[in-house]
């Protein structure tokens, strides 16, 4: 006893447009692209390997949090001679002690940072805080992280609760709490 009735006449029909469709569907987009060709990657040091946009991460060592870092755009070059991340966009940056608490904050339009060397170079409008609420503006900062030193040759603004110091030539520890002003051009106290 049957349930349904197959008309095979009808079947044989709805396959084959079936057959039509898919064949249709499949020459349409197979040669919808056939003419475009893509460039060979002349010099992978020259390329990066990864490029994001937009990102919010959290950088971690040996499972501790170091770092919050948040940039328009990261490319990472790994097959460069010196392998080296470059944030054409700026970054902003926050160091955490092993409390979780903002050790030092940096932010710049401009950053690149040297994997290997632990090495940070920050250009164009750099600005940076410490624990204490010290503000730090100056246009060139350098990060040593290996031996723990932030530095810089330019002229540099650091904004205290009570005065306004601004010289040129300026080393720190990486906290930027204990620093040291080459040539002092100025101290402003600050009226309230």
């Amino acid at each position: 006893m049957h349930l349904f009735k197959i008309n095979h006449k009808h079947a044989a029909a709805t396959s084959m447009v079936a057959a039509a469709c898919v064949f249709a569907l499949i020459s349409v987009i197979g040669c919808s692209d056939a003419n475009q060709t893509v460039e060979a990657v002349s010099d992978r040091a020259k390329t990066p390997s990864l490029r994001a946009l937009d990102v919010h991460t959290v950088i971690s060592d040996s499972g501790v949090t170091r770092y919050r870092m948040n940039a328009g755009e990261w490319l990472i070059y790994d097959k460069a001679e010196e392998p080296y991340w470059d944030f054409p966009q700026g970054i902003h940056l926050e160091k955490f002690t092993p409390q979780l608490e903002v050790d030092a904050e940096l932010k710049s339009k401009y950053a690149i940072y040297y994997e290997k060397k632990k090495f940070w170079e920050l250009h164009d409008s750099v600005h940076a805080k410490n624990l204490n609420g010290e503000q730090f503006e100056c246009k060139s900062l350098f990060w040593d992280e290996a031996k723990e030193l932030v530095y810089s040759d330019d002229t540099i603004t650091i904004k205290q609760a009570n005065k306004t110091i601004v010289g040129k030539g300026f080393q720190s520890n990486q906290a930027l709490t204990k620093y040291e002003i080459r040539n002092v051009m100025g101290v402003f106290p600050v009226s309230e």
